[in-house]
């Protein structure tokens, strides 16, 4: 047990946590500018692109997060090769952020989506009589007015994030969930690394709850 909790050992998963904590908010980051795309999209009177929006919605909410990881790392490799012939080893850390990313960005759009659409239509129309274009409107009015209202749900989406992110220990990308299995395998014992990640995640989603809620505090003092 003492061994186990060495300062050493602490301090491997400590960087594991580093890692999952960077992977959580990286895929927030792009997750978010691929749900305004996508938002924007599925917002658009042109069909095409309602159309394309809709399909990459459906397909990365309604398939696990999983098997999402293990296509990019397995599956994407294969359709290389097979159009290019050359072999690709694909890279973890840049596959689990891909793959966080995309399937975040699937909700976020669906929250960015019913934010713009929460806006009242006033503000529309009062950039419409001002002659402002739409992607200016978009950019100043809208949606500084949306993410405003979606500011509890981002924060939900980051913890999610974070948990989410143990799956890519499948691929051997080392955040905290790997470093835990490589530490229970080195002592022949899970229980008391698996303790410590318990912890360890508690107090990063604890922390990211606590900063949501004073965003959230700030933003209603604003209004």
């Amino acid at each position: 047990m003492n061994k186990v909790f060495s300062p050493e050992n602490i301090e491997f998963l400590l960087k594991g946590a580093g890692v999952s904590i960077a992977l959580a908010f990286g895929a927030l980051v792009i997750g978010a500018l691929i749900g305004v795309i996508v938002a924007a999209g599925k917002l658009s009177k042109v069909k095409i692109l309602n159309w394309l929006s809709n399909i990459y919605v459906e397909l990365f909410r309604g398939t696990p997060m999983l098997l999402q990881i293990l296509f990019f790392y397995l599956g994407v490799p294969v359709l290389i090769s097979m159009v290019t012939g050359a072999r690709v080893r694909m890279n973890v850390y840049v596959v689990a952020l891909v793959a966080l990313s995309l399937n975040s960005g699937a909700y976020q759009t669906e929250l960015i989506r019913s934010g713009i659409q929460g806006v009242d239509k006033g503000q529309w129309e009062a950039c419409e009589t001002l002659g402002i274009s739409y992607w200016t409107m978009m950019k100043e009015v809208i949606l500084p007015q949306a993410f405003k209202r979606i500011v509890p749900p981002l924060v939900s989406e980051f913890i999610t994030l974070i948990k989410d992110s143990s799956l890519a220990s499948v691929i051997g990308t080392g955040e905290l969930m790997y470093r835990t299995q490589a530490l229970g395998a080195r002592y022949y014992n899970y229980l008391y690394p698996l303790l410590i990640a318990t912890v360890f995640y508690l107090v990063m989603t604890l922390c990211v709850s606590w900063i949501g809620k004073k965003i959230e505090k700030r933003l209603a003092v604003s209004d």
